[in-house]
């Protein structure tokens, strides 16, 4: 079930915090719920990718990119997406999200977001996401324009573009096991 109290917590927390630019980073803290853990006593991997949910929205709210989607009824979707989980997060521990933009495309954005416990990382996770419209991909460009926003992407980590590339060779559809 998606966690409704806590991004309603979230929002309301993060209602008066300064806005942010497009390049800036949200940190947002949290803890791990008895609702968050599976059958192994730990924080399930799948609620690591909602709590990532939450930083995401907040930072489009910092940046202005919720009321430009508001204004403008387009949406925010999830074109992508690479995990890496390192440490496990126990019932009742606290820990820490930095949700930011690293840049963008013609076409995406790229976020990176982490998850913190002290200064230990134990997830990590580069997302890439499109603005889209009735006639589909709204340009970052464009989107930019709402928001005042009028700076050139920086140049993408090594990393970023290297996963950038692969993505690209991957086939879609995938294929599928004979038989089925």
């Amino acid at each position: 079930m998606y966690p409704i109290i806590r991004m309603a917590k979230d929002m309301a927390k993060h209602r008066g915090a300064p806005d942010l630019d497009v390049l800036d980073a949200h940190v947002s803290h949290h803890r791990c719920w008895p609702q968050d853990i599976d059958i192994f006593m730990e924080m399930n991997n799948g609620r690591i990718l909602t709590i990532f949910d939450l930083g995401r929205t907040v930072l489009a709210k910092r940046v202005g990119l919720i009321a430009a989607l508001k204004a403008n009824r387009w949406g925010m979707t999830m074109a992508g997406a690479s995990v890496r989980y390192r440490r496990r997060i126990r019932p009742f521990e606290k820990f820490h999200v930095i949700s930011r933009a690293v840049g963008w495309d013609d076409r995406f954005f790229y976020l990176d977001q982490s998850l913190w416990k002290g200064d230990t990382c134990a997830a990590h996770a580069l997302y890439r996401s499109a603005i889209t419209g009735p006639d589909g991909i709204i340009p970052p460009a464009r989107v930019f324009e709402h928001i005042g926003h009028d700076g050139v992407s920086p140049a993408l980590p090594p990393w970023v573009q290297n996963w950038i590339d692969a993505e690209g060779t991957r086939i879609w559809p995938p294929e599928r096991p004979t038989g089925l």
